[in-house]
């Protein structure tokens, strides 16, 4: 028992599945950013309007919903991995504040312009990578907490958001700005040359960091693997029985309630429609538990596509980053050669041109990321790591 918990083989599946799951999550968000780029004139709402919004632009957006909820769990799984290396413990603090840092000014300056082609940009979006950055920052603390204190504080601020929802504070006041960052989505600055606006409070994502930390002691090396996936297994399931529960008779976790449909897909969509800003309890629930299970049956699948996904997986930043500048040269060429055909920029018609567009993209987007990720293993320069 002992060897085969540390062979060779084991030890790879182990560290392998969260850059799988990883790069998984960012071909699937591939999806829903080629539909900003070419199918924005066919905006979604949040939640979206399940009685009248096109089924397959529906399930596209349902689709991407998974990946913020599992790369900010990841993120705090592999910050334990981080701290629990093979030489014994470590202090994950600095590496976790420098590099939650980075990528609140990556958000405020690249990631910004990359989504506006402006700079300044008219409205200044803090999004998912600034949000990642700030729960990484505040697991730098939190971190040094016991297990078993941060397994209850992440639950109980995921679960206990929603009795703050009617919280309110006077625009302008310290209450405003600190509920607009924390849990309200709004505008930090509304007037003037550049707005501010914030689009993921911050809050709910502390705790989804949280929990994705206290996760990683199942991925340690004297960890069981059949151990790790029965309990994934069952923490997976155990969340979309909690969802259904709490969904299917509107108890709690969900700002919207869900109605009886013309037809049985559209009932179907309205259960399935979630609030994403800021995660909903039933969002959170749904999301992470389709991840657990994806971590558990991931972990004994070996093919040509889980390498490439796991390549993906390997290179986060720099696909993030990379992928986003394409489609901005992607969106600016199709409108200078084809012409704006939606206000000032162009668009496809059809969904499926979304889908087949973003599938072209992946093996344009899979070798500089393979490249990168090879530098990234061979390179001893310290800024690599953060990348």
């Amino acid at each position: 028992m002992t060897a085969s918990l540390t062979s060779p083989a084991t030890l790879r599946a182990r560290i392998a599945v969260i850059d799988v799951l990883r790069g998984l999550v960012m071909l699937i968000m591939l999806f829903d950013h080629v539909r900003e780029t070419v199918f924005l004139h066919h905006q979604v709402s949040d939640p979206m309007d399940a009685a009248g919004v096109d089924p397959a632009l529906f399930f596209t957006r349902l689709a991407a919903h998974v990946c913020a909820p599992m790369f900010v769990f990841l993120t705090g799984l592999s910050a334990w991995l981080y701290a629990h290396p093979a030489a014994g413990p470590r202090s994950a603090s600095g590496f976790l504040f420098k590099r939650g840092l980075l990528l609140v000014v990556l958000e405020l300056v690249f990631v910004n312009f990359a989504w506006s082609g402006a700079f300044p940009p008219a409205v200044l979006y803090l999004q998912v990578i600034w949000v990642i950055g700030l729960a990484m920052m505040a697991l730098a603390v939190l971190h040094q907490l016991p297990l078993k204190v941060l397994i209850v504080l992440g639950v109980a601020i995921i679960a206990g958001q929603h009795l703050m929802t009617g919280l309110r504070a006077q625009e302008g006041s310290v209450g405003y700005y600190a509920l607009t960052v924390l849990l309200q989505r709004g505008y930090l600055v509304a007037d003037g040359a550049m707005k501010i606006k914030v689009s993921y409070p911050l809050l709910p994502w502390i705790g989804v960091i949280v929990l994705g930390y206290a996760a990683g002691p199942l991925y340690a090396r004297s960890h069981a693997p059949d151990g790790r996936r029965r309990l994934l297994l069952a923490l997976g399931a155990g969340s979309l029985l909690l969802l259904g529960l709490l969904r299917g008779f509107n108890l709690y976790g969900e700002t919207l309630p869900w109605v009886t449909g013309d037809t049985a897909l559209r009932t179907a969509m309205s259960v399935l429609n979630f609030t994403k800003y800021p995660p909903s309890l039933d969002f959170l629930l749904f999301t992470l538990g389709l991840g657990l299970l994806a971590l558990a049956w991931l972990e004994s699948v070996d093919n040509g596509f889980t390498r490439a996904c796991a390549t993906f997986g390997g290179a986060p930043m720099f696909y993030y980053l990379l992928h986003l500048y394409l489609l901005l040269a992607i969106g600016i060429t199709l409108t200078a050669v084809l012409g704006a055909n939606h206000g000032a920029r162009y668009g496809v018609e059809h969904i499926w041109q979304v889908w087949l567009l973003a599938l072209l993209l992946m093996p344009v987007l899979y070798f500089p990321c393979r490249a990168f990720a090879s530098y990234k293993r061979a390179s001893k320069q310290a800024w690599v790591r953060y990348f």
